[in-house]
C-alpha cells in the first residue's frame, strides 16, 4: 500500500531549512502537494536542502513538481540542494528538467484594452447575426408547418390549443389588468400635473386615450406576456428537451413544430389581441378614476372628452400590432426552448435569453410600426 505523501519543513543541524519529501509522489497526490509547497515561504534564506530520501514512489507528475519547486526557489535566489534521491528516480528528474529547458514557456503578449473591447464587440455582433439567421430559419420552418396544418385541419391539436389559450390568456388577465390600471392612473396623474400649468386639464383625456390605444396598452401587454408566457414556453419545451421527450417525438415520426410550437403560437395570436383590448379598458378606467378624483372636472365631462379622442383609427393602430407581437414572442420562446442542451443550467440561461430577445424584438417592431404609420399619415 502506498505511503501518504508528505512535505515537511524543518531546520538542519547547520541552521539551514530542510524540506523533506516523503511518501508516494504520484499524479494522484499532485494537487495536495502543490498547495502545501506553495504555502512554503523561505524568506531571507539563501540555501536550503530538499531531502528526497523518504520518497517511496515517483512518477512524471511528481518529478515535475520537485523540479518546478527547485526552479522557483532558484528564481527567488535560494540554492536548493537535492539530497537522498533514490538513483532509480534520478533519470526521471533529469528527463523532466531537459524537457522544460527544451520547451520553455512562451509568454504571450496580452492585447490592449481597446483591442479586447473591439474583439468583444465583434464577437457579440457575429453571435447576434448567427442567432438572427437561425431564428429566420426557424421562422420559415414554422410558417411551412403552419400552412401544412391549414391545408389539413385535422392535424391541428385542439386540446393543446385550448390549454395554451387558458394559460396565456385567461390566467394572465389578473396581472395585465392590475398593471395597466395602475399605469393608467400614473399617466393621468402625470399628464394632469403638466397640463394644469396651462389650465388645460381636460385634455388629459385626449392624451390618455391616444397613448393607451396606440402604444401603451399593446406594448405593456406584450412585454408582460413575453416575461410570463414566453419564458414558460422556453422552460416547458426545454425541460422536454432535457428529458429527451422531443427526441422521442421525432423517433415516432411526430413533428415537434406541429405538436409543441404551433399550439403555443396560435394561442398567443388569439389571446394577445383580446388581452390588449382588456388592457386598454383597464388603463382607461384607471386614468378616468384618477382624473375625476384629482381634476376639477365631472365624470360626464371627462368621459365625453375621452370618447371624442377614442377614434377607430387609434384603436385599430394598436390592435394591428398585437398579432405581430404575439407571433414574435411565441416564435422566440419556442425556438430557445428547442435550443436547450442536456443540462438544467441551459434552461435557466435560455429562458432569460428568450425573454430579453422577445422584449427587444417587440420594441423594434413597435418602433417600425410607428415609423411606417407616420410615413403613411395614420
Amino acid at each position: 500500500m502506498d505511503q501518504e505523501p508528505e512535505w515537511i519543513e524543518s531546520v538542519g543541524t547547520d541552521g539551514r531549512p530542510v524540506l523533506s519529501a516523503k511518501g508516494s509522489w504520484t499524479i494522484d497526490a499532485v494537487s495536495v502537494l502543490d498547495s502545501r509547497i506553495k504555502a512554503t515561504h523561505l524568506n531571507g534564506t539563501k540555501q536550503a536542502e530538499l531531502d528526497l530520501s523518504g520518497i517511496t514512489r515517483l512518477d512524471t507528475a511528481g518529478a515535475w513538481l520537485l523540479y518546478r519547486t527547485r526552479r522557483d526557489f532558484a528564481d527567488d535566489g535560494i540554492d536548493a540542494r537535492l539530497a537522498g534521491l533514490d538513483p532509480h528516480y534520478a533519470p526521471l528528474l533529469d528527463l523532466v528538467e531537459q524537457a522544460d529547458k527544451a520547451h520553455p514557456e512562451i509568454e504571450r503578449e496580452r492585447p490592449g484594452v481597446l483591442v479586447e473591447f473591439v474583439s468583444r464587440v465583434g464577437k457579440s455582433v457575429c453571435e447576434a447575426a448567427e442567432e438572427g439567421l437561425n431564428l429566420l430559419n426557424f421562422l420559415g420552418l414554422t410558417i411551412i408547418t403552419m400552412l401544412r396544418v391549414i391545408v389539413r385541419p385535422r392535424r391541428m391539436r385542439i386540446v393543446s390549443l385550448v390549454n395554451q389559450i387558458e394559460q396565456t390568456g385567461l390566467n394572465a388577465m389578473g396581472i395585465v389588468g392590475l398593471l395597466l390600471f395602475l399605469i393608467g392612473v400614473v399617466l393621468a396623474f402625470q399628464s394632469a400635473e403638466q397640463l394644469r400649468k396651462f389650465a388645460a386639464e381636460i385634455f388629459t383625456a385626449d392624451g390618455l386615450a391616444i397613448l393607451v390605444l396606440r402604444e401603451i396598452g399593446v406594448l405593456i401587454a406584450a412585454i408582460l406576456i413575453a416575461g410570463r408566457s414566453g419564458s414558460a414556453f422556453t422552460a416547458e419545451i426545454g425541460m422536454m428537451k432535457v428529458n429527451e421527450e422531443v427526441d422521442a417525438l421525432r423517433t415516432t415520426g411526430v413533428d415537434p413544430i406541429e405538436v409543441l410550437v404551433l399550439p403555443r403560437i396560435n394561442a398567443l395570436l388569439l389571446t394577445l389581441p383580446l388581452l390588449t383590448f382588456f388592457a386598454n379598458v383597464a388603463a382607461l378606467t384607471g386614468g378616468t378614476i384618477m382624473a375625476v378624483a384629482t381634476l376639477d372636472v365631472t365624470y360626464t365631462q371627462f368621459v365625453r372628452q375621452l370618447a371624442d379622442a377614442m377614434t377607430l383609427k387609434n384603436f385599430i393602430v394598436g390592435m394591428v400590432k398585437a398579432p405581430v407581437f404575439a407571433f414574435l414572442i411565441g416564435l422566440v420562446g419556442c425556438y430557445e426552448g428547442l435550443q436547450v442542451g442536456g443540462s438544467a443550467e441551459s434552461i435557466g440561461r435560455l429562458t432569460t435569453k428568450s425573454v430579453v430577445e422577445s422584449i427587444v424584438l417587440v420594441i423594434i417592431a413597435d418602433a417600425t410600426f410607428s415609423i411606417v404609420f407616420a410615413y403613411l399619415g395614420i
